[in-house]
């Protein structure tokens, strides 16, 4: 028996909610929804007393949902904005794009470098990681021929 239906979205929590929702717009994803949660739902489920959140939820072209959470009670704690990819936890959040090279000039051109280089894999797929808004690494890829 399975317990999984079905995949529904990946959630990161970030301090600045606008820059890290416009970058993820200018990749290409759209706002779906934006509103704050509170009460006893929440204080239950993150076991975080008294909590009020803001959320964002973006949806890829392919339906594919990214939950985007700042916390206005408590403050949020740091991260490692600077974790590489061998760092416990989650690793990156990947997206498949139709140029590697031209979404890494995009990135630049918002403020964000590479965590590495652009990499060709056996002639079929290229990729890279770009270090996004607080330290979010996000792999773009690209199938080739």
């Amino acid at each position: 028996m399975t317990h999984v239906k079905r995949f529904d979205h990946v959630g990161i929590t970030v301090a600045d909610l606008d820059a890290a929702t416009g970058f993820f717009e200018k990749l290409g994803l759209e706002v779906e929804g934006r509103g704050f949660v509170e009460g006893e739902f929440i204080d239950t489920v993150c076991a975080l007393p008294d909590a009020r959140c803001e959320i964002v939820m973006l949806r890829t072209p392919e339906g594919q949902r990214l939950e985007l959470a700042r916390f206005v009670r408590p403050d949020h704690l740091p991260g490692s904005p600077d974790a590489m990819a061998n760092e416990l936890g989650l690793r990156n959040v990947s997206f498949e794009v139709d140029d590697v090279h031209a979404t890494v000039a995009l990135a630049a051109e918002l403020g964000f470098g590479l965590v590495g280089g652009v990499g060709d894999y056996e002639g079929t797929n290229r990729m890279a990681y770009i270090r996004g808004p607080e330290g979010i690494i996000v792999s773009v890829f690209q199938q080739l021929g």
